[in-house]
Protein backbone atom coordinates (compact mmCIF):
# COMPACT_ATOMS: atom_id res chain seq x y z
CA UNK A 1 0.00 0.00 0.00
CA UNK A 2 2.73 2.49 1.07
CA UNK A 3 4.90 1.70 -2.08
CA UNK A 4 1.81 2.43 -4.62
CA UNK A 5 1.30 5.76 -3.23
CA UNK A 6 4.27 7.26 -4.71
CA UNK A 7 3.78 5.61 -8.27
CA UNK A 8 0.12 7.23 -7.78
CA UNK A 9 1.82 10.38 -7.27
CA UNK A 10 3.96 9.99 -9.84
CA UNK A 11 1.44 9.26 -12.37
CA UNK A 12 -0.92 11.84 -11.31
CA UNK A 13 1.84 14.46 -11.64
CA UNK A 14 2.31 12.97 -15.07
CA UNK A 15 -1.48 13.06 -15.74
CA UNK A 16 -1.53 17.17 -14.66
CA UNK A 17 1.69 17.84 -16.98
CA UNK A 18 0.44 16.43 -19.50
CA UNK A 19 -2.87 18.38 -19.15
CA UNK A 20 -1.11 21.30 -18.73
CA UNK A 21 0.67 20.70 -22.19
CA UNK A 22 -1.66 19.52 -23.97
CA UNK A 23 -5.44 20.74 -22.82
CA UNK A 24 -5.22 24.25 -24.58
CA UNK A 25 -4.94 22.89 -27.54
CA UNK A 26 -8.85 21.83 -27.47
CA UNK A 27 -9.33 25.46 -28.43
CA UNK A 28 -8.12 24.14 -31.82
CA UNK A 29 -11.59 22.71 -32.00
CA UNK A 30 -13.76 26.12 -34.11
CA UNK A 31 -17.13 25.19 -31.69
CA UNK A 32 -15.59 25.15 -28.35
CA UNK A 33 -13.34 28.17 -29.64
CA UNK A 34 -15.99 29.76 -30.84
CA UNK A 35 -18.40 29.84 -27.98
CA UNK A 36 -15.23 30.17 -24.91
CA UNK A 37 -12.87 31.99 -26.55
CA UNK A 38 -13.66 34.59 -29.15
CA UNK A 39 -10.75 36.43 -28.76
CA UNK A 40 -8.49 33.13 -30.06
CA UNK A 41 -11.15 32.58 -32.52
CA UNK A 42 -9.87 36.03 -34.27
CA UNK A 43 -13.39 37.62 -34.07
CA UNK A 44 -13.60 41.34 -33.84
CA UNK A 45 -15.67 44.05 -35.40
CA UNK A 46 -18.53 42.86 -36.65
CA UNK A 47 -17.91 45.22 -40.09
CA UNK A 48 -14.49 43.75 -40.57
CA UNK A 49 -13.01 41.06 -42.27
CA UNK A 50 -9.33 40.02 -40.88
CA UNK A 51 -7.28 38.53 -43.65
CA UNK A 52 -4.01 36.65 -42.55
CA UNK A 53 -1.31 34.63 -44.08
CA UNK A 54 0.90 31.74 -42.84
CA UNK A 55 4.33 30.28 -43.78
CA UNK A 56 6.04 32.86 -45.51
CA UNK A 57 7.93 34.64 -46.23
CA UNK A 58 8.51 32.43 -49.49
CA UNK A 59 10.42 34.28 -52.15
CA UNK A 60 8.52 32.14 -54.77
CA UNK A 61 5.20 33.17 -53.71
CA UNK A 62 4.49 35.90 -51.32
CA UNK A 63 5.54 38.72 -53.94
CA UNK A 64 2.36 37.68 -56.10
CA UNK A 65 0.34 38.17 -52.98
CA UNK A 66 1.37 41.21 -52.29
CA UNK A 67 1.29 42.10 -56.11
CA UNK A 68 -2.17 40.87 -55.63
CA UNK A 69 -3.52 42.71 -52.18
CA UNK A 70 -1.78 46.18 -53.83
CA UNK A 71 -4.50 45.85 -56.74
CA UNK A 72 -7.16 45.10 -54.69
CA UNK A 73 -6.15 47.58 -52.31
CA UNK A 74 -6.06 45.43 -49.25
CA UNK A 75 -3.32 45.33 -45.93
CA UNK A 76 -3.23 41.63 -44.51
CA UNK A 77 -1.48 40.28 -41.37
CA UNK A 78 1.49 37.76 -42.20
CA UNK A 79 1.80 35.09 -39.51
CA UNK A 80 5.85 34.63 -40.55
CA UNK A 81 8.27 31.68 -39.48
CA UNK A 82 11.16 33.11 -37.84
CA UNK A 83 13.83 30.49 -39.34
CA UNK A 84 12.36 31.54 -43.25
CA UNK A 85 12.25 35.65 -41.89
CA UNK A 86 15.74 35.44 -41.01
CA UNK A 87 17.11 34.13 -44.54
CA UNK A 88 14.88 36.14 -46.72
CA UNK A 89 14.72 39.54 -44.21
CA UNK A 90 14.87 41.84 -46.88
CA UNK A 91 10.79 40.03 -47.74
CA UNK A 92 9.92 40.60 -44.70
CA UNK A 93 11.27 44.38 -45.02
CA UNK A 94 9.22 44.38 -47.86
CA UNK A 95 5.86 43.19 -46.11
CA UNK A 96 6.19 45.69 -43.90
CA UNK A 97 7.19 48.72 -46.08
CA UNK A 98 4.11 47.56 -48.29
CA UNK A 99 1.38 48.60 -45.20
CA UNK A 100 1.17 44.61 -44.63
CA UNK A 101 1.48 43.57 -40.81
CA UNK A 102 4.07 41.09 -39.37
CA UNK A 103 3.48 38.34 -36.64
CA UNK A 104 4.56 35.84 -34.97
CA UNK A 105 4.01 31.97 -36.29
CA UNK A 106 7.00 30.37 -34.29
CA UNK A 107 10.64 29.62 -35.36
CA UNK A 108 9.90 26.18 -37.35
CA UNK A 109 6.42 24.85 -38.45
CA UNK A 110 6.76 22.08 -36.05
CA UNK A 111 4.02 19.88 -33.99
CA UNK A 112 4.53 19.89 -30.39
CA UNK A 113 4.56 16.14 -29.50
CA UNK A 114 6.17 16.75 -25.84
CA UNK A 115 6.45 19.57 -23.71
CA UNK A 116 9.31 21.81 -24.36
CA UNK A 117 8.94 25.41 -22.64
CA UNK A 118 12.19 26.62 -22.64
CA UNK A 119 12.58 26.06 -26.17
CA UNK A 120 9.28 27.31 -26.68
CA UNK A 121 9.89 30.49 -25.05
CA UNK A 122 13.30 31.35 -26.59
CA UNK A 123 11.91 30.56 -30.47
CA UNK A 124 8.86 32.87 -30.11
CA UNK A 125 10.92 35.90 -28.29
CA UNK A 126 13.94 35.06 -31.33
CA UNK A 127 11.00 34.92 -33.97
CA UNK A 128 9.13 38.21 -32.85
CA UNK A 129 12.88 40.08 -32.18
CA UNK A 130 13.25 39.73 -35.88
CA UNK A 131 9.74 40.49 -36.73
CA UNK A 132 10.78 44.14 -34.78
CA UNK A 133 13.88 44.51 -37.01
CA UNK A 134 11.55 43.72 -40.24
CA UNK A 135 8.65 46.14 -39.51
CA UNK A 136 9.84 48.60 -37.50
CA UNK A 137 8.10 47.75 -33.71
CA UNK A 138 6.92 44.56 -31.59
CA UNK A 139 5.07 42.65 -33.27
CA UNK A 140 0.94 42.34 -31.29
CA UNK A 141 0.04 38.70 -32.29
CA UNK A 142 0.98 34.94 -31.92
CA UNK A 143 -0.33 32.28 -34.04
CA UNK A 144 1.00 28.55 -33.27
CA UNK A 145 1.79 26.25 -36.56
CA UNK A 146 -0.71 23.82 -36.98
CA UNK A 147 -3.04 26.12 -34.46
CA UNK A 148 -2.04 23.79 -32.01
CA UNK A 149 -1.83 25.98 -28.70
CA UNK A 150 -0.01 24.26 -25.59
CA UNK A 151 0.27 25.34 -22.55
CA UNK A 152 4.03 26.37 -23.15
CA UNK A 153 3.16 27.83 -26.43
CA UNK A 154 0.79 29.88 -24.77
CA UNK A 155 2.95 31.14 -21.87
CA UNK A 156 5.71 31.76 -24.43
CA UNK A 157 3.68 34.06 -26.46
CA UNK A 158 2.29 36.26 -23.45
CA UNK A 159 5.83 36.14 -21.81
CA UNK A 160 6.81 37.26 -25.23
CA UNK A 161 3.94 40.29 -25.03
CA UNK A 162 2.05 38.87 -27.79
CA UNK A 163 -1.58 38.01 -28.09
CA UNK A 164 -2.49 34.50 -29.63
CA UNK A 165 -5.04 34.43 -32.28
CA UNK A 166 -6.43 31.55 -34.72
CA UNK A 167 -9.28 31.96 -37.26
CA UNK A 168 -12.55 31.90 -37.74
CA UNK A 169 -12.66 30.55 -41.33
CA UNK A 170 -10.01 28.74 -43.48
CA UNK A 171 -9.32 28.11 -47.21
CA UNK A 172 -7.88 24.38 -47.07
CA UNK A 173 -5.46 26.02 -49.53
CA UNK A 174 -2.96 23.61 -48.45
CA UNK A 175 -3.94 20.64 -50.43
CA UNK A 176 -3.02 18.61 -53.29
CA UNK A 177 -6.45 19.43 -54.48
CA UNK A 178 -7.19 22.78 -53.75
CA UNK A 179 -7.96 25.36 -56.50
CA UNK A 180 -9.32 28.96 -56.36
CA UNK A 181 -13.02 27.83 -56.73
CA UNK A 182 -12.46 25.32 -53.39
CA UNK A 183 -10.92 27.74 -51.14
CA UNK A 184 -13.50 30.45 -51.94
CA UNK A 185 -16.15 28.19 -51.25
CA UNK A 186 -14.34 26.54 -48.33
CA UNK A 187 -13.56 30.28 -46.66
CA UNK A 188 -17.18 31.49 -47.48
CA UNK A 189 -18.80 29.07 -45.62
CA UNK A 190 -17.08 29.91 -42.67
CA UNK A 191 -16.96 33.44 -42.91
CA UNK A 192 -19.24 36.11 -41.46
CA UNK A 193 -18.51 39.64 -40.00
CA UNK A 194 -15.92 40.19 -37.55
CA UNK A 195 -14.23 37.11 -38.50
CA UNK A 196 -10.46 36.32 -39.53
CA UNK A 197 -9.80 34.30 -42.42
CA UNK A 198 -6.59 31.56 -43.05
CA UNK A 199 -4.60 31.45 -46.43
CA UNK A 200 -1.24 30.42 -46.98
CA UNK A 201 1.13 32.56 -48.77
CA UNK A 202 3.48 29.36 -48.98
CA UNK A 203 3.62 25.95 -49.89
CA UNK A 204 6.58 25.59 -47.30
CA UNK A 205 4.36 23.14 -45.18
CA UNK A 206 1.61 21.91 -47.98
CA UNK A 207 1.51 20.52 -51.35
CA UNK A 208 3.81 21.80 -53.50
CA UNK A 209 2.68 24.52 -55.67
CA UNK A 210 -0.91 25.06 -53.44
CA UNK A 211 -0.26 28.42 -52.93
CA UNK A 212 -1.44 29.35 -56.84
CA UNK A 213 -5.35 28.22 -55.36
CA UNK A 214 -5.12 30.70 -52.28
CA UNK A 215 -3.27 33.34 -54.77
CA UNK A 216 -6.37 32.39 -57.30
CA UNK A 217 -9.01 32.78 -55.21
CA UNK A 218 -8.29 36.20 -53.59
CA UNK A 219 -9.77 39.08 -55.76
CA UNK A 220 -13.62 37.09 -55.95
CA UNK A 221 -12.84 36.62 -51.86
CA UNK A 222 -12.25 40.05 -51.02
CA UNK A 223 -14.93 40.69 -54.00
CA UNK A 224 -17.48 38.55 -51.83
CA UNK A 225 -16.62 40.39 -48.90
CA UNK A 226 -16.89 43.66 -50.23
CA UNK A 227 -20.39 42.87 -51.80
CA UNK A 228 -21.83 42.14 -48.00
CA UNK A 229 -20.44 45.62 -47.00
CA UNK A 230 -17.68 44.45 -45.29
CA UNK A 231 -13.90 45.79 -44.77
CA UNK A 232 -11.08 43.82 -45.20
CA UNK A 233 -7.97 44.44 -43.70
CA UNK A 234 -5.71 43.18 -41.16
CA UNK A 235 -5.35 42.16 -37.35
CA UNK A 236 -4.22 44.93 -36.01
CA UNK A 237 -7.50 47.27 -37.42
CA UNK A 238 -9.89 44.13 -36.19
CA UNK A 239 -10.28 44.97 -32.37
CA UNK A 240 -10.36 41.43 -31.59
CA UNK A 241 -11.69 40.93 -28.25
CA UNK A 242 -9.03 39.61 -24.90
CA UNK A 243 -8.03 36.25 -24.93
CA UNK A 244 -8.61 34.82 -21.48
CA UNK A 245 -5.76 34.98 -19.63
Amino acid sequence: MTASRPLTLVALGALAAAAGHIGPAAGWLPGPRALLWPGLDGRGDPGRVALTFDDGPDPDSTPHFLRVLDGLGVRATFFVLGERLARHPELGRRIAAEGHELAVHGWRHERPWRPRPLADRREVARTAELVAGAQGHWPRWYRPPYGILTGGRWAAARAAGLRTVLWSAWGRDWTAQATADSVRAEASASLRGGGTVLLHDSDATGAPGCWRAALGALPALVGDCRVRGLRVGPLAEHRTPTPPE
